[in-house]
């Protein structure tokens, strides 16, 4: 069954992507998802989702940090510029995510 949901989630992705293209991203974000994420073996799929304003603006460079584990992968958050960005990561070796994702937030 959960594959089932993946398979239909997956449907507004490139067919030589991992990334849907679905929403807006932040500056920034898209390249370092090609860059830092989609090449990973153990990542099924990224999904990035809502962008909000933040209270206090922060540095224009962007910062990924690990926020929690899901049933079918990961949480992350992208600060950018006043805004944060959800992103939900597909995988089946979370913990290895999160490591890879430690030297990104700063």
């Amino acid at each position: 069954m959960l594959f089932l949901q993946i398979k239909l989630r997956m449907r507004h992705r490139a067919k030589s992507s991992k990334i849907k293209y679905e929403h807006h991203m932040i500056k920034g974000l898209r390249e370092f998802l090609e860059k830092e994420l989609e090449p990973l073996e153990y990542v099924t799929a990224i999904f990035p989702g809502e962008i909000k304003r933040t209270k206090t603006p922060s540095p224009g460079t962007l910062r990924v940090k690990f926020q929690y584990l899901t049933n079918t992968g990961a949480k992350l958050l992208a600060y950018g510029s006043g805004v944060v960005q959800e992103i939900f990561v597909v995988t089946n070796e979370p913990e290895k995510l999160k490591e890879k994702l430690a030297k990104f937030s700063i």
